[in-house]
C-alpha cells in the first residue's frame, strides 16, 4: 500500500505523526511507499522530514507549489506505487491497526472507498465542548460518518482508503476545490453507482479547532466550497447541507420584513426562540451540564458559520461567478 500525506508548516507535529506511522501493525500488509505532499513549508517541517528520511528509506517528500491540500494528494497518488492508497493527515492520531483495517475492511467489502468516523478528541474545556458539539447529532444533521459505533454505507469518511486504480479511474481530486474536495470525490463515486463505507474498526481521532472564531471560520469554509460541489454536480449529497443556509436565509429575510411587517417581527422572534431552545436542548444531551453553554455555543458557530459561507458561496460561484477571495482559500487551524 502507498500512504500519502498533503502537509505544509506541520513542525509541531510531523515526529509524533511519523512515529506513528512506524508503529503501525501491519500484519500481511506491506508498505511499499509513504509521499508527503509539502506545500511548500518554511516552518522547519522540511528539516524534521529529511531527518525521518535518513531514518525510513520508504519515505518520499515531493513539492506541493500550490499549497492546497487536493493537488498535494494528486501528486502523491500519481508517485504511489502501492496497490491500495490509504490518506492520512499530520493532526490525526491513529489505532495501530489503522493502515491494516483499511486494506481489510476495502477487501471485504469491495467498496469503492472506506475510512472510520469523524472522531474529534475530547480534550478539555471549550475544545472538549466543540467536539461535543461536532458528534451532537444537532450539530451535523444526522450524519452517520460522525458515528463512531456505526459500520455501513455512509455518504462519506473521514479521509479515506481505495484501490489506486480506482482512483485513477476516478481521475483523483477537484483541485477548483480548497475545501470539501473528499465530499466532492465521495459524490462522484457515489453517482457513478460506487460504494463509500464505514467501519467502526478503522479508528482516528483529531484535535478540533481551539476557538470559537476558528470554529466558525471553519464551517464558514465548509458551507462556502460545499457550493462549488453543488453547482458542479446539479444538486447536493443530502438535504441536510442546505439546512443552515435556509436558517440563514430565514432568518435574515424576516428580519429586513420586520420593520414593514409585524407578523415578520413575530415570525422572526419565534424562528430565534425555537432554534435557540433547541440548540439549549442538543447542547444538554450532549455533555455534561457544566459544558453546556459553551457546547450550545459552538452548535451555534458551526450552524451560522456554515449558514453563512453558504450564502458568500451562491453570490461568488453562481451570482457573480467571480473566483473565491484570499479569505475564502486560507487553510487556518
Amino acid at each position: 500500500m502507498s500512504i500519502i500525506v498533503p502537509c505544509r508548516n506541520e513542525a509541531l507535529h510531523i515526529d509524533a505523526f511519523c512515529e506513528s506511522l512506524r508503529a503501525q501493525q501491519l500484519d500481511a500488509c506491506q508498505i511499499v511507499d509513504v509521499i508527503v505532499a509539502d506545500g511548500m513549508s518554511n516552518d522547519g517541517t522540511r528539516e524534521r522530514l529529511a531527518d525521518w528520511q535518513s531514518l525510513w528509506k520508504s519515505l518520499r517528500v515531493i513539492d506541493n507549489h500550490r499549497h492546497i491540500v487536493s493537488a498535494g494528494l494528486n501528486l502523491a497518488i500519481a508517485r504511489a506505487r502501492g496497490e491500495f492508497v490509504i490518506r492520512m493527515d499530520v493532526h490525526t492520531m491513529y489505532d495501530p491497526t489503522y493502515v491494516s483495517e483499511c486494506v481489510r475492511v476495502l477487501r471485504e467489502t469491495g467498496a469503492n472507498c472506506v475510512g472510520g468516523a469523524w472522531r474529534p478528541l475530547e480534550e478539555s474545556g471549550l475544545q472538549q465542548a466543540i467536539a461535543l458539539a461536532f458528534k451532537s447529532p444537532f450539530g451535523s444533521g444526522g450524519a452517520l460518518s460522525r458515528r463512531a459505533d456505526y459500520s455501513g454505507p455512509v455518504d462519506t469518511v473521514y479521509l479515506g482508503a481505495w484501490r489506486r486504480d480506482e482512483l485513477v479511474r476516478l481521475g483523483g481530486f477537484d483541485e477548483s476545490l480548497v475545501r470539501n474536495q473528499d465530499d466532492e470525490l465521495n459524490l462522484r463515486i457515489a453517482r457513478s453507482g460506487g460504494v463509500i463505507w464505514q467501519s467502526s474498526r478503522i479508528r482516528s481521532s483529531y484535535a478540533p479547532r481551539a476557538s470559537l472564531r476558528a470554529l466558525f471560520f471553519q464551517f464558514y469554509q465548509y458551507g462556502y466550497w460545499k457550493v462549488a460541489v453543488i453547482a458542479k454536480h446539479g444538486w447536493p449529497a443530502s438535504p441536510r447541507h442546505l439546512a443552515p443556509f435556509g436558517l440563514v436565509a430565514a432568518v435574515a429575510l424576516l428580519g429586513l420584513m420586520s420593520p414593514l411587517a409585524y407578523p415578520a417581527r413575530i415570525g422572526v422572534s419565534l424562528l430565534i426562540m425555537v432554534y435557540v431552545s433547541a440548540v439549549l436542548v442538543a447542547a444538554w444531551a450532549a455533555g455534561e451540564p457544566r459544558t453546556v453553554l459553551n457546547v450550545a455555543r459552538a452548535l451555534i458557530c458551526m450552524h451560522w458559520g456554515y449558514g453563512v459561507g453558504f450564502a458568500r458561496g451562491l453570490i461568488d460561484f453562481l451570482l457573480f461567478r467571480r473566483p473565491p477571495s484570499e479569505t475564502n482559500t486560507r487553510l487556518t487551524r
